[in-house]
């Protein structure tokens, strides 16, 4: 593709991502809007323009799957030169290279799973865990290195923001245990995925000739997901850029959702302060999802507006009208499940494919109910985050005939075809199975490879056997899996970044989302920005469900997720009663709709009563007066020093927000 051609296919908003060819940018792309599209065709006009080399440009996202996917674009548009990696990905290469020069020999085995050697270091320190205990603790320990919290430094650190130290141990216990940790790991001669990081970053600071090789070879730098980065991440990042600004960063803050893991959005929402002159684009068309979805997913986000965090963006949608969001509850959760599974299979008999239907919850533990109705419904499915595809040992059988079947392929005959032959002998069939179960599991992962085949060809019909390999070598070791057809369970967490015809969001009860857990008001913020996750994952066809019980038969002792009630159909939100010199004026009765929405919010963080937030006399005069200080607002009917002293500042934001001209 020329360049005129890469900027032909996109948007303005993408335009101008792709036209914005020296750093520093900012890119704040909403859901669905064709970010990658976008930061893609950015690298490829960039190489095409000649103004990148592909081998100067490093991009690097969260997951193998989303770094395998824009390989896969990037190539598509001509720059398949550029490396577009996973963080550790990234790391993990230049230290393997580096090791032996810098430190000699092989470098140190890198730990699969830390629970040993925590158990171990607990057992040193005299703190008592079970496998529970010692999986938070391990947990625990990641945070603490990609926050760049050393022991000594823990408690500290932990009571500063009121961290839950887990499994009831003293902050100053964890802190030992995490010496310990890192004793264990000395010993045993290993390392774990956190010190790729750290040992990386650090040669790069310590070692001037390291640091020059790296910079010299990567100039120009892309980060999806920014809103993701940990402090560890970034101080990596810093270490690759070496002062420079070539770098272009895309990400949206009402996707943070693993701040419980020492992902933070502070780099993204403050990388124009940081970083003067910025050029700072906003992606809001979506692409994605109906008008239907859409609206939904504003409304979710936009109770977040006033709560104290970035502001959202407010999306746009792009396709034509589809059906109406649904809502459904129902008596336990056994009967959700299987109502899900029959609404799936109607789906699956009007034409949409099992793979394009997701069920989605908070926890794992949920996804049980759902496996025995899909089960029970002769319905296909896969769990995410279960068995990783390439790990199966059919999948391994099979890769291993490919393997040979490629070297004795007759060239006249069409790949597709030359793929089936040779998985003939791996006990494909052309039709599956008649019942679930193993044989219908192993079908499922090898028709994957079928389909993956079939879609090589279609996008380029003179692929050989031996490119088709090659690409199934390049995805295994990034872990980048075929489509399995089923319908996908999978958490909220896990579902990030993917997107379906259908969505069916699930256990929507107060308790399960929010969790029980998230007890402040950044726990339940980021709970409801799960909610906004999940709601966007969806095309077309939306739903949203709770169950009143757990077990059937058993009390109704569950109520609806306080991010549903606002929602719910056939509930309203009160609304005050609105005097004439408000209801009149547009912009008064925009300041008292807002102010309403922050209360409310504000009520549900604090356990009070909207009207111990701010009277509903006060509200309605804020809304008529527009005070724009707080000496102004002090001269308000139903305004008291207590209101001034704890939300002043914030209600002024919202009337000087809501009073602002749209646009």
């Amino acid at each position: 593709m020329s360049a005129d051609d890469l900027l032909a296919a996109l948007d303005p908003e993408q335009r101008a991502v792709a036209t914005a060819l020296r750093g520093p940018v900012c890119v704040l792309a909403g859901a669905g809007t064709g970010k990658t599209r976008a930061i893609t065709h950015r690298i490829a006009y960039g190489i095409a323009a000649g103004i990148y080399k592909p081998g100067n440009v490093l991009a690097v996202t969260f997951t193998a799957r989303a770094a395998g996917e824009m390989r896969t674009r990037l190539r598509a548009l001509g720059a398949g030169g550029v490396q577009a990696r996973t963080f550790h990905a990234a790391a993990l290469r230049q230290l393997g290279f580096f090791w032996p020069k810098v430190v000699g020999g092989a470098p140190p085995r890198i730990l699969e799973q830390k629970a040993q050697l925590v158990a171990e270091a607990a057992r040193r320190v005299g703190i008592a865990a079970d496998r529970t205990s010692i999986r938070d603790l391990a947990s625990e320990i990641e945070w603490a290195k990609v926050s760049l919290v050393v022991a000594d430094e823990y408690a500290k650190a932990a009571a500063a923001i009121d961290r839950v130290v887990p499994g009831g141990n003293d902050a100053q216990a964890v802190a030992r245990l995490m010496t310990a940790y890192e004793e264990v790991k000395d010993e045993r001669a290993v390392i774990d995925f956190e010190d790729v990081l750290l040992l990386l970053a650090a040669m790069l600071a310590e070692r001037r000739d390291v640091a020059d090789e790296v910079r010299g070879q990567y100039r120009h730098f892309v980060v999806d997901e920014y809103q993701d980065v940990s402090p560890l991440q970034q101080y990596l990042l810093d270490q690759w850029l070496g002062g420079r600004q070539e770098l272009c960063v895309v990400g949206d803050p009402s996707q943070t959702i693993y701040s419980f893991a020492g992902a933070t959005p502070h780099h993204l929402t403050s990388f124009a302060k940081n970083h003067p002159g910025a050029e700072v684009v906003r992606l809001v068309r979506d692409y994605r999802s109906t008008p239907q979805v859409v609206s939904l997913a504003n409304r979710v986000i936009d109770a977040t507006r006033h709560a104290g965090g970035p502001t959202p963006l407010e999306l746009r949608a792009q396709r034509p009208d589809g059906p109406e969001v649904r809502y459904a509850t129902y008596d336990d959760d056994d009967s959700e499940a299987i109502a899900i599974a029959r609404a799936a299979a109607r789906l699956v008999a009007d034409g949409t494919r099992p793979s394009e239907i997701a069920i989605l919850y908070r926890t794992n533990a949920q996804s049980e109910a759902f496996e025995e109705a899909l089960a029970s419904a002769g319905i296909g499915y896969q769990v995410r985050g279960g068995e990783r595809f390439f790990a199966r040992r059919d999948v391994r059988d099979a890769l291993v005939l490919l393997r040979g079947g490629a070297r004795a392929a007759d060239p006249d005959q069409p790949m597709p075809d030359a793929v089936r032959d040779i998985l003939v002998s791996a006990h494909w069939t052309p039709e599956p199975p008649p019942t679930r179960g193993a044989a219908r599991e192993r079908w499922d992962a090898l028709q994957a490879l079928v389909a993956l085949a079939d879609e090589m060809a279609l996008a380029n019909p003179a692929t050989t056997v031996a490119e088709y390999v090659a690409e199934l070598a390049e995805r295994a070791s990034a872990q980048h899996a075929p489509t399995v057809e089923g319908v996908t369970l999978a958490s909220l967490h896990a579902a990030k970044g993917l997107e379906w015809d259908a969505v069916f969001l699930a256990g929507l009860s107060e308790g399960l989302l929010p969790t029980a857990l998230a007890d402040t008001p950044a726990a339940v913020a980021e709970e409801r920005r799960l909610l906004y996750v999940g709601v966007t994952r969806a095309r077309e066809h939306l739903q949203l469900s709770w169950a009143r019980s757990r077990m059937p038969g058993g009390r109704a002792s569950r109520s609806m997720s306080r991010f549903l009630v606002p929602l719910w159909p056939g509930t309203s939100r009160p609304q005050p009663h609105v005097p004439r010199e408000v209801s009149d004026d547009p912009t008064a009765r925009r300041i008292a709709d807002r102010l309403t929405t922050w209360r409310e919010e504000q009520a549900r963080q604090t356990g009070v009563t909207p009207a111990r937030v701010l009277t509903t006399t006060a509200l309605e005069a804020i809304a008529a007066r527009r005070p724009a200080t707080l000496e102004e607002l002090a001269r308000l009917r139903g305004v008291g020093q207590q209101t001034l002293a704890t939300v002043g500042d914030r209600i002024l934001e919202v009337v000087a927000d809501a009073a602002a001209p749209a646009g």
